[in-house]
């Protein structure tokens, strides 16, 4: 295991994964990207919010729904002593399907929203995410 940490947040991956360079130029608000091979992409972004989990759940799904995709769970969970939205979706491309899953935080007036774009079926990326989720500290 390796320990991601940005002075504002932590969190440990596993070896197999890669830490990205963050295109903060098209996202400023990008604080993390890692993958594993070509088929997993983990992206982190923070910025402040005035809104809660309860609202934030509720846009969350209608933006992917929106988008075309089919939500097959969201709910609330406690992980890494906080509380966060779960939320696991497909997106049905004309090139691409993948799964999404999401955790999404808000803490002290800042949201924390980590999303894992996947084509892996056998949930080995999925348990890595949440394993990586489940280390996720505010430090600072």
């Amino acid at each position: 295991m390796r320990t991601f940490n940005t002075g504002k947040i932590t969190f440990e991956y596993p070896n197999t994964w890669e830490v990205e360079k963050a295109n903060i130029l098209a996202n400023p608000d990008c604080i993390a990207t890692l993958s594993k091979g070509s088929d997993n992409l983990i992206n982190a972004v923070m910025f402040p919010t005035a809104t809660n989990l309860d609202d934030y759940k509720i846009f969350m799904e209608d933006a992917i729904t929106d988008d075309g995709g089919v939500i097959l769970s969201s709910d609330f969970t406690q992980i890494a002593l906080k509380d966060a939205i779960r939320l696991h979706a497909n997106m049905d491309t004309p090139d691409l399907n993948f799964d999404i899953h999401t955790y999404v935080f808000i803490e002290s007036g800042d949201i924390y929203i980590f999303e894992l774009r996947t084509l892996d079926i056998s949930g080995e990326s999925e348990r890595e995410f949440k394993s990586m989720i489940e280390t996720f500290r505010i430090i600072g």
